[in-house]
């Protein structure tokens, strides 16, 4: 973690999380309405974990020769912490079930044309036959497109 004093200047007043902490504060026992200097230190110190974590996982990728983060460096970062890890883990696997039941859910509802990043061609060349090894290269893009809003998510405060 960084320095006290180098915490200091980062934030100048914004609060990040102050909603969910607010509701987390008091789903642990605190009052409906904690007062704003708990809020505060608690919003810094999860700003600043998630910017620390995601500085490691940069590391780890430069130091693996890769100029783009995925979803392993992570995972490396965190993995000295069994409970952080397991959690991540589990998190990862709710978000697959939940984009699997979303590909039930929106096959065959006409929405084939408002479709981004080119899906409903990639279908269309599968329904047709298609090239070789192109199953292949669909499900690693998606890991890809996956690892990447993942990385988004986590990487939105830190920027």
């Amino acid at each position: 973690m960084t320095e006290p004093r180098a915490r200091a200047a980062r934030h100048k007043g914004q609060l990040n999380f102050e909603k969910e902490l607010r509701g987390l504060l008091y789903a642990h026992g605190d009052d409906p309405d904690p007062l704003p200097e708990t809020v505060r230190v608690l919003d810094e110190i999860t700003t600043d974990f998630i910017i620390e974590t995601c500085h490691a996982a940069s590391r780890h990728a430069t130091l693996n020769n890769r100029q783009k983060v995925k979803l392993e460096d992570f995972k490396f970062v965190v993995g000295k912490d069994e409970r952080l890890l397991g959690r991540m883990t589990e998190l990862i696997g709710i978000e697959k079930e939940l984009k699997e039941a979303r590909k039930g859910f929106n096959m065959d509802e006409g929405k084939v044309g408002l479709e981004r990043g080119g899906a409903a061609k990639k279908r269309k060349r599968a329904d047709k036959g298609g090239e070789k090894g192109e199953e292949g290269d669909d499900a690693e893009e998606e890991d890809d497109a996956r690892d990447d809003q993942a990385i988004e998510r986590l990487t939105s405060v830190a920027g």
